[in-house]
């Protein structure tokens, strides 16, 4: 009995408009668009059949095939504006590659171009979870909060509310090492099935399999200074290779 090979789609999301950051996906860090980071962190992944880049903006896409990243479609302008979601340009995906490719992957590898740390070794870990995994509809990678939410507050009229209620009302002055440990999504490798997008109506689903990430890998850039930050780690690294 011969057992095909599980078909992986790494999809890369980039719209061409950009509110805090104008062209950020194109903007050169350490003299590489952004977007090249991840198309090559892509490339050298083991578990990787094929990388997809999904944009509105025909510039991406010339940039994304010269790294490496096939572009066969452009995204429709209707789902990539700012506040288009994940289901919107993931279904959009699925139903082109299936109606023009008939091309149907087994699982999607959702990589945002805004983590430029991302190692190829942690994509085939995340991919060999899932596969392990096949209860699960989806992966999420995470970090460890550094801003705890039971520390967040909101502005009511004139005065402070915690943002976390119906807990003690001190806990805003307990140190971190006494809170419980929280984590928040990075935006740096999501892996979902296409069953989960089809039948559930989610990218998620409701059986989500937790990847954690170290605060480095976890860096996403979105803002100047972020770009900043990513020069300077960038420069350190290669002071201490050299």
């Amino acid at each position: 009995m011969s057992f095909r090979r599980k078909r992986v789609l790494a999809l890369i999301p980039a719209r061409g408009g950009s509110v805090r950051v104008p062209g950020k996906n194109l903007r050169l860090l350490n003299g590489n668009p952004l977007i090249a980071f991840t198309i090559e962190a892509a490339c050298a992944a083991k578990s990787v059949d094929r990388i997809l880049v999904t944009t509105d903006s025909k510039e991406i896409a010339a940039i994304a095939r010269q790294f490496g990243a096939e572009t066969p479609f452009l995204r429709p302008k209707e789902i990539a504006q700012s506040l288009s979601t994940e289901m919107e340009f993931l279904l959009h995906a699925l139903d082109w590659l299936k109606d023009n490719e008939r091309y149907e992957p087994d699982l999607i590898v959702l990589l945002y171009p805004t983590a430029p740390f991302r190692r190829p070794e942690s994509i085939d870990r995340a991919v060999r979870i899932m596969q392990d995994h096949p209860e699960v509809d989806s992966l999420r990678s995470i970090r460890l909060c550094s801003e705890h939410p039971y520390k967040m507050w909101q502005i009511e009229g004139d005065y402070l509310q915690p943002f976390i209620r119906n807990v003690d009302a001190n806990m805003h002055t307990w140190s971190f090492q006494r809170l419980p440990e929280v984590y928040i999504q990075n935006a740096n490798i999501y892996i979902t099935r296409p069953r989960t997008i089809l039948e559930k109506g989610s990218p998620t689903g409701n059986v989500i399999i937790p990847f954690v990430m170290s605060e480095e890998e976890s860096i996403d850039i979105n803002t100047p200074l972020d770009f900043l930050r990513a020069e300077q780690l960038l420069a350190d690294k290669k002071r201490i290779l050299t």
